[in-house]
């Protein structure tokens, strides 16, 4: 639907950032996110088997289509934007290089966060990288977090959060599965809501992460109980007022 890339993109903005101002206090501000996925392609991997050398996208093209959502989302009204679920360096770097190209035309810079995504027990992920090769090939973008979602979850992830903890010189967002798929579950996943906001309360209270949150399979009572279990935690040199006095003050 790459016809709908605007319209999808600054709707789901504006509705989100409608949504945010109607819960923001002075206290708790409300930011949102604007999502910028990997796309189903990859430009790293041959799509045929048969030629290693064989793609189906080029960076030209990736950068093309990540400028024109990276626009729209700010047209929408996002805060932040997040480079998310990266399972191809390459395809990351040429939304890195979109989104750069948009904020220097516009004369407006969002806080970047970056989040890979670690496919399997190797610890890399899917174009191969471990989590610290992926960091230092993206670490030039200074993003205000670097972080790990989808594929896996919390206690899967813990050894490449711990990793990605020890290396990275920004801070730190965690957002796991809720556990490994399951068509057998209630839920589809593995993990209640208390196991996953246990877990990542263990991940803050060792120093693994600034921001939690959830990806596939969570639910918003899997959001809810991470927030009341991470209420007291203090997740070192990161709360939410001090990114609005740097970025938005």
């Amino acid at each position: 639907m790459p016809h709908l890339i605007h319209e999808m993109n600054y709707e789901s903005a504006r509705l989100a950032k409608e949504a945010a101002e109607k819960f923001s206090t002075p206290e708790k501000p409300r930011f949102v996110a604007g999502a910028i996925g990997p796309t189903p392609k990859t430009a790293s991997i041959s799509p045929d088997v048969n030629d290693p050398g064989a793609r189906n996208i080029d960076f030209d093209q990736l950068v093309t289509s990540y400028k024109e959502q990276t626009k729209s989302l700010i047209e929408g009204g996002v805060d932040i934007i997040l480079v998310e679920t990266v399972f191809d360096t390459l395809n990351c770097k040429a939304a890195l290089f979109a989104v750069e190209q948009v904020f220097e035309e516009n004369s407006k810079k969002l806080p970047l966060m970056i989040s890979g995504t670690v496919t399997d027990a190797s610890g890399r992920i899917l174009s191969g990288q471990t989590v610290s090769a992926f960091w230092n090939s993206i670490r030039h973008a200074k993003p205000l977090t670097i972080g790990l979602n989808c594929a896996l979850g919390a206690a899967l992830m813990r050894p490449y959060a711990e990793e990605l903890s020890k290396i990275a010189d920004t801070h730190i967002c965690i957002y796991p599965n809720a556990g490994l798929p399951n068509p057998m579950s209630d839920t589809g996943f593995d993990e209640k809501p208390c196991d996953t906001s246990r877990l990542l309360k263990e991940f803050a209270d060792s120093g693994f992460l600034n921001i939690a949150g959830g990806c596939c399979g969570t639910t918003p009572d899997h959001i809810k109980a991470i927030a009341e279990q991470l209420e007291n935690v203090h997740l070192e040199y990161f709360h939410t007022r001090s990114i609005y006095q740097t970025f938005w003050a």
